[in-house]
């Protein structure tokens, strides 16, 4: 087999990203990861992980590590940097995978490239980024110790950023859009139980104020009125969006939200083409369901690249 040609490669270096590296490369598959500038995966800025089989705390940081070095155990290759284009057809492969500075060629493709956080809208919102309006609690929390902030998000993220950010603040404003704060049971508890976090329903944060830094939030109620809450630090826990343009530009089938479109085997509409994680449209989007969907790719692309009547899906046969 030629140098840069695979049976398989894994674009992204997360939980799913190694997840099904670690099955391939027990299933005797030449993988290659292409694991971007941060291995890891956006789980790295998970504060504490409780939902994971077999670990009962463990932070998001250290289980990715674990992950890696479970999938190193066996022999697949990782490489670093940005993919940039993925096309139909290669040399000796069905589809070359472009980077800033190589190209690899292979049988079949696993994009577990994930998602990033969505921006707020609000007005001065962008303005105001790393300047008190920030996306990770982990990351920029104990900068605000013994401050008054808010968290914007009605989900389950948006629960576990403000149980997080109370170990430093003196007060978190949880700011939910809806009626109701949507988080899962448990983490709902924790929310209500805490004395230093209240919970804000049917808020809408529409601008965002400060010339320097944040100085304070302009909120709207479901009756229109407005009002100012004070804070130095906004965290925003809104959603994701998926990282699908390199799937996109190969053909591969997303939905409205931008979501790769994938069946039970993991498969996009490109035969060879399979995708897991965030970046997918299943609807439960935990790193524990996603390391499922990949270990599911790796299995049905070693069942594609060793089936006796292996074709590329643009139709030329390949040894």
């Amino acid at each position: 087999m030629h140098a840069n040609l695979y049976d398989l490669i894994i674009i992204g270096g997360g939980i799913c990203g190694f997840s099904a590296a670690m099955y391939a490369g027990r299933l005797g598959l030449k993988t290659l990861v292409l694991e971007g500038k941060i291995p890891g995966g956006t789980i790295i800025t998970t504060d504490i992980v409780e939902n994971w089989p077999g670990i009962k705390r463990i932070s998001g940081e250290d289980l990715a590590l674990q992950v890696i070095e479970h999938a190193k155990e066996y022999e697949i290759e990782t490489r670093d940097g940005w993919v940039s284009k993925v096309r139909l057809g290669g040399e000796e492969g069905c589809f070359t995978v472009i980077t800033e500075d190589d190209s690899f060629e292979g049988r079949t493709i696993i994009f577990a490239t994930g998602a990033e956080h969505r921006k707020h809208p609000a007005k001065g919102a962008k303005k105001l980024e790393n300047r008190g309006i920030h996306y990770c609690a982990l990351c920029d929390g104990p900068l605000y110790t013994g401050r008054e902030i808010a968290v914007i998000g009605g989900g389950d993220s948006a629960a576990k950023e403000a149980i997080l950010l109370s170990k430093y603040a003196s007060r978190v404003h949880l700011l939910v859009k809806g009626e109701m704060l949507r988080a899962e049971p448990v983490n709902s508890k924790r929310v209500y139980d805490n004395k230093k976090i209240s919970v804000h329903t049917g808020i809408s944060v529409v601008q965002a104020r400060g010339e320097r830094k944040l100085e304070s939030l302009v909120l709207e109620t479901k009756s229109g009125e407005e009002e100012e809450l004070t804070v130095d630090a906004a965290f925003v826990a809104i959603g994701i969006i998926p990282r699908s343009e390199v799937a996109v530009s190969l053909g591969v089938t997303v939905n409205r939200r931008k979501e790769i479109v994938i069946d039970r085997a993991s498969q996009t509409n490109i035969p060879g083409v399979f995708a897991c994680g965030d970046v997918t449209d299943t609807r439960f989007k935990q790193a524990i369901t996603g390391a499922g969907e990949a270990v599911t790719a790796a299995y049905w692309a070693y069942t594609h690249v060793t089936s006796g009547d292996f074709v590329c899906p643009h139709g030329e046969e390949k040894p």
